[in-house]
């Protein structure tokens, strides 16, 4: 018969009765990494100038994940949904504003005009429920955020 050494924290957990849940899979896997809010040149609408508008999520999994229903919003309320689409392991996606072709690596949103506020604005990235897996804020200056 195999016995189980279970120490520290673990062992306080087992003791009290309390069973520690793992973390929600996507919470520490898909992150927002960067936002370029503020596409270079004037924002006159052209969709090289919404393209020039992104954000990038990064997998720090090893492990492919699915993003089928995941959605990133912004403060406003405008929101882009991921259809079937799943991000590799260790790789990014970005989310440009304009139009273009989807690939594994960029997808479109396929918008008329600007999501991100240059003068300030939060990105949020949305499980398909709904509830926030990873937020990202900023303020007046630069013209891109890491994360």
């Amino acid at each position: 018969m195999r016995k189980l050494l279970v120490t520290g924290a673990a062992a306080a957990a087992v003791a009290s009765g309390v069973l520690m849940a793992p973390p929600a899979e996507a919470a520490g896997a898909v992150q927002i990494y960067r936002v370029y809010y503020d596409s270079p040149g004037s924002d006159r609408g052209s969709n090289k100038s919404l393209n020039g508008e992104w954000v990038q999520l990064f997998n720090t999994s090893r492990s492919s994940k699915s993003m089928k229903g995941v959605k990133v919003r912004d403060k406003t309320g405008y929101t882009y949904t991921f259809g079937s689409f799943t991000l590799k392991g260790r790789k990014s996606v970005y989310i440009h504003t304009g139009k273009g072709s989807n690939t594994a690596t960029h997808r479109y949103w396929g918008r008329k005009w600007y999501v991100w506020n240059n003068t300030g604005d939060t990105a949020y990235l949305l499980y398909p429920n709904g509830r926030v897996a990873d937020k990202c804020s900023w303020g007046r200056t630069g013209s891109s955020k890491y994360c």
